[in-house]
């Protein structure tokens, strides 16, 4: 921005075209605020229009012009799109195609200079057609930089410009035309200079396009040449998919390029940054042009990911591709998406950092009834297929001379695992390329993985999951039937405690299984009922109290507020009884033992919620009354003996004693107690809330005044 307002750039006063595109870039940066945008655009065209100053060159103004559209689409007027399609027809295909003269000056000058040579392809034969910027040579003319610059922009012109009327009844006699010898045969008319500007420029570019598929056949003599090649190969598809969305005319000459290219996609790996061009180019087109494109669809979602997971611009274009398109994919693609999932994953273990936001875009088109367990696994163990992903690298034949990998970490413990034919399975089943509808217990992996939990990519990874764990459940509560639910909160207590042992991953991962697993029991009440054994068998591990307290603690609420008649009649006093005991052997282990390095101490939060739970199981069937009432008793005292002390705070100590005493006072009026902790649906209806008449705010009122008069006499 100008340091003053007074202080102001102006691009009447520059004085060549280099100066006016350096004046240009800082008024397009400073934003529209006084039509800047539309001035610099005319300003280009009156150079563009009229004979350049001698040593001034239009190239500088192209990367300019393309700001300029960019920013204002509609900014020139129908004149000037013409002049600049002129222009552009011009620079392509006119360009010389002999090779420019050295600069000359200085003390080594010399007046006698060799004749300029030909220009040459990127294998070293003489050019035998026009200039495009695969050619080669020692100088360039200043027409051969225009074609350059021109070709980066053309792409861009084309999608601005478009089609005179692309729904014209000419146009759709063309497209009827099709693949006819008259198509053909009408080629060469249609290339002549009589075509209007926006036509001839968009025959000329599909000119230029076939001589480029033609040049990158060729074996370039330099490394920087041939990855220019692959460059070139990949503009000139999808200027191709430009071309033939706005003129249907050119889709047939179009797929005869373009089977040079499919042949090269097995012969040559160095290709594959051409397949997402060519797979948009079919999901365009393929309906119309009749051919079968799935098995570019397969090389795309099966070989890619699995061979080149670590390119960062592949994964980009693969997921973009896959994103923006989801509402053009058939019913074909969408399998093939879902059934390749665990592939796609591989990009989002090596690169989540900046994919994270392309795969919460992509996880609700992979997700549906058969793929959703699978999957939930395939997230919980992405960092451990991270650290495959990395000793797949480093156990590779061909290692790149720039390791993908932290060189830093030694872990030949680890390439031993990999390399060695007893856990092959597990790890061809982490690194798998499609869904097979069934999860396979990685523990073990987990054991031999540990040393490698330190891996900075890993920790990245790690970090991403709650987010697409979240987008996940955001997802399939959507669809999710009695089953799948069931299928899902099953799968929260048997990957509680087994998940790979990054730094704090285990607790962030339970914080969202925790509260998924009660947001499933709110959209099926009766899951507690249905998975009654399950539940009463996670809940007799003590170990789990300590190692995921917070899923244990949003588990034992759960039991007490969906155990009862009210959530599901097959609910029985027997059930009652049984999650009872349960709740209360581990109740009084956790509040007895005493904490040690092996053993840490019980959370507060669940001693609470155990004894909130218990109580709610008296209230439903009262002849458990007397026990929970006798153990709440003796709670009330806690943290007020010597030997007690060390293990809660006092204000942890606080309260659990406070909330001992609050149960205890509604246990003494048990129709209180069960109609408080065992309410109906109703009660969250607005008019328990807002009628004084109704019998809910009574009885809060009563319990209030029971609660304080109680806590009156507590000992201080």
């Amino acid at each position: 921005m100008s340091p003053l307002d007074s202080l102001a750039l102006s691009c009447d006063r520059a004085q060549n075209t280099q100066q006016l595109s350096l004046v240009a870039s800082v008024l397009l940066a400073q934003g529209d605020r006084r039509e800047e945008v539309r001035s610099v655009g005319q300003h280009i065209f009156t150079v563009l229009e009229s004979r350049p100053p001698e040593g001034s060159s239009l190239r500088h103004l192209l990367p300019v012009l393309s700001k300029v559209l960019s920013l204002a689409p509609g900014a020139l007027q129908e004149d000037q799109t013409n002049l600049l399609s002129k222009r552009l027809v011009d620079w392509l295909r006119y360009a010389s195609v002999q090779q420019g003269l050295p600069h000359s000056g200085g003390f080594f000058s010399t007046p006698r200079t060799r004749q300029p040579g030909p220009i040459t392809e990127v294998d070293g034969a003489v050019a035998s057609d026009f200039f495009t910027v695969l050619c080669t040579c020692q100088h360039f003319t200043e027409d051969q930089w225009l074609n350059v610059h021109a070709f980066s922009m053309l792409r861009a012109w084309l999608s601005h410009s478009g089609p005179e009327h692309p729904s014209s009844p000419e146009a759709d006699d063309k497209s009827e035309l099709e693949g006819s010898t008259l198509s053909v045969l009408s080629a060469a008319s249609m290339a002549s200079h009589l075509l209007p500007p926006r036509e001839r420029l968009r025959e000329v570019a599909f000119e230029y396009c076939q001589r480029l598929i033609e040049q990158s056949n060729r074996r370039a003599l330099r490394k920087g040449d041939s990855d220019l090649q692959k460059a070139c190969l990949v503009e000139a598809v999808l200027l191709l998919d430009v071309l033939c969305l706005q003129d249907p005319s050119l889709l047939y000459r179009t797929l005869s390029c373009l089977k040079a290219v499919l042949a090269r996609l097995g012969a040559d790996p160095g290709s594959v940054r051409v397949l997402v061009p060519l797979a948009q180019f079919f999901l365009n087109h393929g309906e119309a042009a009749a051919v079968d494109s799935d098995t570019v669809y397969q090389h795309l979602l099966t070989r890619l990911p699995s061979e080149h997971f670590h390119s960062p611009v592949l994964a980009v274009e693969v997921l973009r591709f896959c994103t923006s398109n989801l509402a053009l994919f058939d019913s074909h693609f969408l399998r093939l998406l879902k059934s390749c999932f665990p592939n796609l994953f591989k990009f989002l273990a090596w690169n989540s950092p900046p994919l994270t936001a392309e795969f919460v875009t992509l996880l609700p088109a992979l997700l549906d009834v058969g793929t959703a367990v699978e999957m939930l696994h395939t997230l919980l163990d992405l960092p451990c297929l991270t650290a495959t992903l990395d000793l797949q690298l480093r156990s590779s034949q061909t290692p790149s001379e720039r390791p993908l990998w932290d060189v830093s970490l030694r872990i030949p413990s680890c390439l031993e695992a990999f390399r060695d034919p007893h856990f092959q399975d597990l790890f061809q089943y982490l690194l798998r390329t499609k869904a097979r509808g069934s999860a396979e217990r990685l523990t073990s992996l987990h054991q031999l993985l540990q040393p490698m939990a330190s891996c900075a990519r890993v920790a990245q990874c790690a970090e991403a999951v709650p987010t697409l764990l979240h987008a996940f459940f955001s997802a399939v509560t959507q669809f999710a039937d009695g089953a799948l639910i069931n299928q899902l909160a099953l799968l929260f207590l048997e990957r509680s405690d087994s998940l790979f042992q990054v730094p704090q991953y285990e607790a962030r991962v339970h914080r969202v299984l925790s509260a998924q697993f009660l947001a499933l029991c709110k959209q099926k009440p009766s899951l507690v009922v249905e998975l009654s054994r399950e539940l009463l068998e996670f809940m007799g591990s003590v170990s789990g109290v300590h190692s995921g307290a917070s899923m244990f603690t949003c588990v034992v609420w759960a039991i007490g507020e969906y155990l009862s008649v009210t959530c599901d009649r097959r609910c029985t006093v027997e059930q009652i009884n049984k999650f009872f005991e349960a709740l209360e052997a581990l109740l009084f282990e956790v509040t007895q033992s005493r904490p040690s390095a092996n053993l840490p101490r019980c959370p507060p939060q669940l001693v609470t919620a155990l004894m909130t739970t218990l109580t709610k199981l008296a209230s439903r069937s009262q002849d458990l009354i007397p026990r929970v009432s006798l153990f709440l008793s003796k709670l009330r005292t806690l943290g007020q003996s010597p030997a007690a002390s060390p293990v809660y705070s006092e204000e942890d100590a606080g309260a659990i004693r406070s909330r001992a005493t609050e149960l205890l006072t509604l246990l003494r009026m048990p129709s209180v107690a069960q109609f408080v902790f065992t309410s109906s649906a109703d009660m969250c209806q607005p008019r328990y809330h807002r009628d004084t008449n109704t019998a809910l705010p009574l009885a809060l009122r009563m319990v209030s005044q029971l609660v304080e008069k109680e806590d009156g006499v507590l000992p201080s």
